[in-house]
């Protein structure tokens, strides 16, 4: 099988505040052959998305390639003029990114910009327009025909991300680079749009070079697997031999569930309404439920549900049509700015995208150093003792204080996104998908700190997520939102092991398992769903569906393929 893309000897290093250097990547070797999909997994900073960007000829700022070739069809992408790689960009290579917010720009309309690449390889307007609606229709999206008339902020962030993937999809690349991109989805879209990457894949005959911390991701798309640590390459081979040798670990037993706070009244939402302009149905629709005192509620549900707009309404950025909220018995100014200045510190809000969130022109100690400023009046040496302090609580390094958000890895911006959070020691801490950039040890970690915060301050939490694995081990109590409306709630070990409601029940079957087989399972199951749905039966979700001469049996949260 002939190489389309080689890298031999690939050394890059990044510059240090002090004029030190240090190795993101050292001595990488691969081959990536048309139609052959390579994934690359490892622990956040182990050189994963560094080794992406190259793939693309990109370095992130403040690093540079010091030693090795790539090339693409026989061409050096490091000794390429710029004029010419600029042109093999988005044509030739496409690259989708692992923040979909930072990669459009938000003054033009999502088609303008999924049509631009479309355009580039030699389409007129009209076809490179259709094309884009084709390509919405295929990755799930709504409306594929009005969908692109809206404006990057006026969709959710798992609609633009796949809308990222269009963007890619769109200039008839032959290799793709995808870097954590199904990371903001929920675990029912993750299913579809894995199988429209895989489906594209297949049809036009494209590599790619597929980025994750999730195994299980990984083994429904890729033909081959590397794992990289410190830089290195230090396991490769097929699916099917890397998750054998990490099947011990996959089946270690969880953490049991914590015990249940004894809730004191802290949060009331009563009657909440939200409804975005040029949109028919409400984001959010006549919720009501509290928050005690320490009790961490998890909040779940589809893109688009209304998740990530309730934590912005109960911080202040967003406006409700109706409704009313009360904090420690006190009614909250729906506007962040009319709220005093200690009810502003005590509800604190860590965002979905830390590209987005962290400044860019900042450097991480001033980034931490505001709030703490702000709220609690340090300054100084004081300062920066607690910002030091700050740091080793997230588990990063002192000296990433003087870097800025650019020169650290996704999952590094995002332990920093959560510490400036913490800085102004928040009694309700709104965390919107804070792990879903982090891999398996990580989101572990931070798991681990917000429960011990939790135990040592009864830090009370709104957790926002799509990850349902990681809530039911951490949170009290579970949120179940579809369309705006709460639809189902209850204790969340008992909610995961036995939903009530078939939403809440397909979230929890749709997510993914280390099989490669998962994801033709989950297919089966959704279109089963789907026709139950239609005939107004609820009992699909452990029923048998035979198709193309195979049985496949779902019983409850486990599995099997019979040959048939």
């Amino acid at each position: 099988m002939t190489a389309l893309i080689e890298v031999h000897g690939l050394k890059v290093e990044v510059g240090r505040a002090e004029g030190t250097t240090v190795p993101v990547l050292s001595g990488i070797d691969l081959a990536i052959a048309s139609g052959e999909v390579v994934a690359a997994i490892g622990a956040s900073g182990s050189g994963k998305s560094t080794l992406g960007l190259a793939l693309a000829g990109y370095t992130r700022p403040g690093a540079r390639v010091t030693a090795g070739r790539i090339l693409f069809e026989g061409r050096d992408l490091l000794t390429l003029p710029g004029r010419e790689l600029r042109k093999m960009r988005g044509g030739e290579i496409a690259f989708v990114p692992q923040s979909a917010a930072a990669g459009f720009n938000p003054a033009l309309t999502i088609t303008q910009q999924v049509a631009e690449p479309a355009i580039a390889s030699g389409l007129n307007v009209r076809e490179a327009r259709q094309l884009a609606q084709r390509l919405y229709g295929e990755l799930g999206l709504p409306d594929p025909r009005g969908f692109g008339d809206h404006y990057p902020h006026q969709v959710s962030g798992g609609q633009l991300q796949r809308a990222a993937a269009a963007m890619a999809f769109a200039g008839r690349p032959k290799l793709i680079v995808f870097d954590e991109p199904t990371t903001a989805l929920d675990v029912t879209t993750q299913v579809g749009v894995l199988a429209a990457f895989r489906d594209h894949i297949r049809r036009s005959n494209v590599a790619a070079f597929y980025i994750s911390h999730d195994l299980a991701v990984v083994a429904q798309l890729a033909d081959r697997i590397v794992v990289l640590e410190q830089g290195r390459i230090v396991d490769e081979g097929s699916v099917s031999a890397i998750l054998g040798g990490r099947s011990r670990a996959a089946s270690t037993p969880k953490k049991a569930a914590p015990t249940a706070v004894p809730a004191e009244p802290l949060l009331a939402v009563r009657n909440l309404t939200v409804r975005y302009p040029r949109q028919i149905r409400h984001a959010i629709a006549d919720l009501t439920f509290d928050i005690g005192q320490g009790e961490i509620v998890g909040v779940v549900g589809e893109s688009g549900s209304g998740k990530s707009t309730l934590g912005r309404v109960l911080s202040g950025l967003v406006t409700p049509q109706s409704g009313e909220i009360t904090f420690g018995g006190l009614a909250v100014s729906a506007d962040v700015r009319r709220r005093p200045r200690d009810l502003q510190r005590r509800i604190q809000i860590a965002f979905q995208s830390a590209d987005v969130a962290l400044n860019p022109r900042q450097r991480i100690r001033d980034i931490l150093g505001r709030p703490m400023t702000l709220f609690r009046k340090l300054d100084g040496r004081g300062r920066d003792s607690e910002i030091a302090a700050l740091l080793e609580l997230v588990e990063l390094p002192s000296d990433l204080a003087g870097r800025f958000p650019c020169q650290l890895s996704g999952g590094q911006k995002q332990r920093v996104n959560l510490a400036r959070a913490l800085a102004a020691e928040p009694d309700l801490l709104i965390c919107d998908e804070v792990t879903s950039a982090l891999d398996e040890p990580l989101r572990e970690a931070i798991i681990d700190l917000l429960r011990r915060l939790n135990e040592k301050r009864r830090l009370a939490m709104l957790f926002v997520t799509h990850d349902l694995s990681t809530i039911a081990d951490f949170a009290d109590r579970l949120v179940v939102l579809q369309q705006g409306r709460i639809v189902e709630t209850g204790p969340a070990r008992h909610l995961i092991e036995r939903p009530q409601h078939p939403y809440s029940a397909e979230l929890v079957h749709s997510i993914p398992q280390p099989d490669s087989g998962w994801l033709d399972v989950a297919l089966v199951r959704r279109a089963a769903n789907l026709r139950a749905t239609a005939d107004g039966r609820t009992d699909a979700l452990s029923a048998q569906t035979r198709t193309h001469g195979k049985i496949i049996t779902i019983p409850g949260e486990n599995y099997e393929r019979i040959d048939g």
